[in-house]
């Protein structure tokens, strides 16, 4: 097999879903954003680039890739839509990354789209009768009483802290920690090579750039968070608030992911190699705790250690994810999520994790190379992690 490289890395600015700067942007214009820009970093000729994968949720079907593919002028390229829930992102990239390593391509757009402001309402007519369930959303996983399949904060957030003995303030700790370490990021330019501007018109007619996170707080603070009621007020000791927990966000990401001989072939420089990856499932329950899984067996296939990575970073679905993930491997808390997550950057579903590659493949370009592991957990009891070096 040959490598799979990065070639290029770019994601736009994370809007706040319904009330932030992309509220009226579409995930099909997101998505065309970064495929173009992705491609126009490579330095490939467009008729090397053989696919196009990206993540998209709640998008209402269909195939934004194959309509991103054309509008940046891939009119030979296919496109597939990957749903792996809040993993879409990271499953796109590990798609292309086994094509290229199979041979069967020689370069593939990989990414993710997500507007949570703009999208659609699914309704079904409930089975055995002629009423509608409006909205409707396709469950992850069959329900019980302790993994519910419409209440993400307790079927991944408190179960986690519920089953790991993590306190609320542990969590409030960690949220805080991500909000100010995404704020500095944001002040020390730690993203600006990544970000693509993203021209938006808004309802008054008026043109703007956005091209900064805006859903990091710069005013919170250890009280603001522990004055947040709780999200299930009913349950007895329940932890969860929307001060630990992702934020409701728009946004998108795409990488491209080529063989290391085009990239010889072309005199191109990878960002990273992906090393390997690795999807897990486990009881619903536990779907805050797949990461930890995911992480052992991407590292294992890479056949390193965890003294052996730099940086990690561990979606913020929940604060709990990443504090258990910390606390049950033993990382180095300095080297996991040093520029804020999912708490403080946001979490626009299907993109997250592409845009946890893009960072980190920057990153590990800033600091002349190294090893970095990404990983999420995803609804139903999933989690995946993927390894870079450089």
């Amino acid at each position: 097999m040959t490598d799979a490289v990065l070639l290029a890395a770019c994601r736009t600015a994370i809007g706040t879903a319904r009330r932030g700067t992309l509220r009226d942007t579409s995930a099909f214009d997101l998505a065309t954003v970064v495929v173009r820009e992705a491609v126009r970093r490579s330095g490939l000729p467009l008729d090397l680039i053989d696919d196009v994968v990206l993540g998209e949720t709640l998008a209402g079907g269909g195939d934004i890739a194959r309509y991103a593919a054309l509008e940046a002028g891939l009119t030979h390229v296919p496109g597939l839509a990957h749903n792996r829930h809040c993993a879409s992102g990271l499953a796109s990239v590990a798609t292309a990354a086994a094509g290229v390593m199979a041979r069967m391509d020689r370069a593939v757009v990989a990414g993710g789209t997500q507007s949570s402001s703009t999208a659609p309402q699914t309704r079904r007519r409930i089975p055995g009768t002629d009423d509608w369930q409006d909205p409707w959303m396709s469950p992850s996983h069959p329900p019980t009483r302790e993994a519910p399949n419409d209440d993400m904060a307790t079927l991944v957030g408190w179960n986690t802290a519920r089953l790991t003995g993590i306190s609320r303030q542990n969590m409030d700790s960690w949220a805080l920690r991500s909000h100010r370490r995404a704020v500095r990021a944001i002040d020390e330019g730690r993203f600006a090579d990544e970000i693509v501007p993203v021209e938006v018109t808004d309802r008054g007619g008026r043109v703007s750039v956005f091209d900064t996170d805006e859903h990091p707080r710069r005013d919170t603070s250890i009280e603001k968070l522990a004055a947040l009621k709780v999200l299930r007020p009913e349950i007895e000791g329940y932890s969860i608030t929307a001060g630990n927990s992702s934020g409701v966000n728009d946004g998108s990401a795409a990488v491209v992911v080529a063989s290391s001989e085009v990239a010889a072939r072309h005199g191109l420089t990878p960002l990273a190699t992906v090393r390997s990856w690795a999807s897990v499932g486990v009881d619903p329950v536990e779907t805050g705790l797949a990461p930890i899984a995911a992480i052992r067996k991407a590292l294992d296939r890479a056949g390193l250690r965890i003294e052996d990575v730099d940086l990690f970073e561990v979606n913020e679905a929940f604060a709990a994810v990443a504090v258990a993930a910390t606390r049950e491997l033993g990382l180095d808390p300095e080297r996991v999520n040093p520029f804020g997550s999912g708490c403080s950057l946001g979490h626009p579903i299907a993109t997250t994790g592409t845009r946890m590659i893009v960072t980190l493949a920057h990153e590990l370009r800033r600091r002349g190379g190294g090893t970095a592991v990404a990983a999420m957990c995803a609804g139903g009891g999933m989690g995946s992690a993927m390894v870079l070096t450089a």
